[in-house]
């Protein structure tokens, strides 16, 4: 789970929804003045729009339009119990977003869970795409890291009221926010739809490696993670880059979330790809 480190929308950002074929997305857009492109951001699992939301206005002034949204069942997009929660529907739902913000392709990053539904889409929907730049995820499953309290969870959602998995949760790591952040916190898990969350549980432990199919669609490629992420194997992300091609960026004295931790870091790393010079 992502943890703000503050609540307050830089001016610039603008809190909207998106209507799609597959429905609507709650998001935060913000806008360059004079644009050379869009970008396409996509949460991880427990995560949403706003864990973007500092990076947002950092990407908008290096020219780029750009869209975060929350996912299907996700904080503030609503989720049914019977919706398509598969990895295909989640880049349906990516590709149906980025056709409603933009009528050129725009360039897709997805971060941890985000990025599993990234490679969906760049395999799926290629046409859609300018370039494809995964953040602190793998090329499946989260592999060697211990999957036991996820495989718990999956089965406990749905059976027991999210307050209570997620009052257990924070008490387990003992880590104390201030009080605003700690009722976000509690606000953006109780909200999400628990067949949601339980779905992108099991696809990360369970998503199958398609990194070959993400090579044959011939995108542009980026990588990156933090020196201290402790999700995916940082091996296992490097063995990703090597196979598409690509040398990782990391991101030094950073964890699993950079976007949050530091954003300016994450934007300086990652526009060279974005904007490579001719």
């Amino acid at each position: 789970m992502s943890t703000p480190r503050t609540l307050v929308v830089p001016e610039g950002v603008e809190s909207t929804r998106i209507d799609t074929p597959r429905g609507s997305f709650a998001a935060q857009t913000a806008r360059a003045t004079d644009p050379i492109g869009h970008v396409l951001l996509v949460p991880g699992w427990t995560g949403g729009k706003d864990d973007f939301t500092q990076l947002l206005p950092l990407l908008a002034q290096a020219g780029f339009d750009v869209t975060t949204y929350d996912q299907r069942g996700q904080y503030e997009t609503p989720g049914l119990p019977d919706d398509d929660f598969s990895l295909a529907g989640f880049a349906a739902d990516a590709a149906a977003v980025a056709a409603s913000v933009s009528d050129e392709a725009v360039h897709l990053l997805g971060h941890s869970f985000g990025g599993l539904v990234a490679q969906t889409a760049a395999i799926e929907h290629t046409d859609r795409w300018r370039s494809l730049s995964l953040l602190c995820t793998g090329p499946g499953a989260l592999g060697d890291s211990d999957v036991r309290p996820l495989a718990q969870l999956a089965a406990t959602l749905g059976k027991v009221p999210l307050v209570e998995i997620h009052r257990a949760t924070e008490a387990a790591k003992a880590v104390a926010h201030p009080p605003e952040i700690a009722e976000f916190l509690e606000r953006r898990f109780v909200a999400n739809s628990p067949a949601s969350l339980r779905a992108m549980t099991l696809h990360l432990i369970e998503a199958t490696d398609r990194v070959d199919e993400v090579v044959a669609t011939g995108l542009p490629v980026w990588v990156g993670y933090g020196e201290l992420d402790d999700a995916w194997p940082l091996v296992a992300q490097d063995e990703m880059a090597r196979r598409l091609g690509t040398t990782p960026v990391v991101l030094q004295g950073i964890g699993h979330s950079p976007a949050v931790e530091d954003p300016a870091a994450l934007a300086t790393a990652w526009l060279p790809f974005l904007t490579p010079r001719p």
